[in-house]
Order: C-alpha cells, then structure tokens, then sequence
C-alpha cells in the first residue's frame, strides 16, 4: 500500500510552479498518482453544463490537483520535511524534521 507524508488537513507551502510561495490547507491526496489539491492554489475555470447542482451552468473557478512533491509541511510557518519515528508507546508518528516538533 502506498503511503504519503501528507495528509488531508495539513498546511502546506507550493515550493515549485506558478503558485510557488502560496500556502493553505489540503483538500485532498491522491496517493495512487501522487496528486494534491491545495485551497486557493493552482486555480482552473471549468466549464460545467446545467446540472440540479447549478441550473445555469457556466464557467467555475476551482482548484485543480498538481504533483505532491510540489509541496512542503508548513511547520509554525516555515516549510519542513517531514520523518516517521516510534513512540515510547509503539505508536508511530509524523515529525517536522526542522524542529523535531510530533505533527500527531
């Protein structure tokens, strides 16, 4: 099973592409492709035809997904790496290798 260092909630920072230096949170991670969509990042219009959902139609603005290496874990406002490590408890964790700070 594929895994990845991002997650669904996390704070990320676009460190390559035309957004690069945006920030927000994670929408959501498609590991199977190595995919992210960010909130407010990579913006497309999309052109959408009449549905129940939205009668009129017409073209929306929405975030599209782009390669998960193009991000990095905002960890009190400045990117980081992030590393696995076991806890005293067995548990294993995600930690921001800059500040050795446990994310959960």
């Amino acid at each position: 099973m594929a895994m990845s260092k991002i997650k669904k909630g996390d704070t990320v920072q676009v460190i390559a592409g035309k957004d690069k230096g945006k920030s927000g949170k994670v929408l959501s991670v498609d590991v199977k492709n190595n995919k992210v969509v960010v909130e407010g990042v990579n913006m497309i219009a999309k052109h959408e035809k009449p549905s129940a959902v939205n009668p009129d139609g017409g073209i929306v603005h929405k975030e599209a997904a782009f390669d998960l290496s193009n991000v990095m874990y905002l960890a009190n406002g400045k990117p980081t790496r992030i590393g696995f490590k076991i806890q005293d408890g067995g548990k294993k964790v995600r930690f921001a290798k800059s500040n050795g700070e446990v994310i959960d």
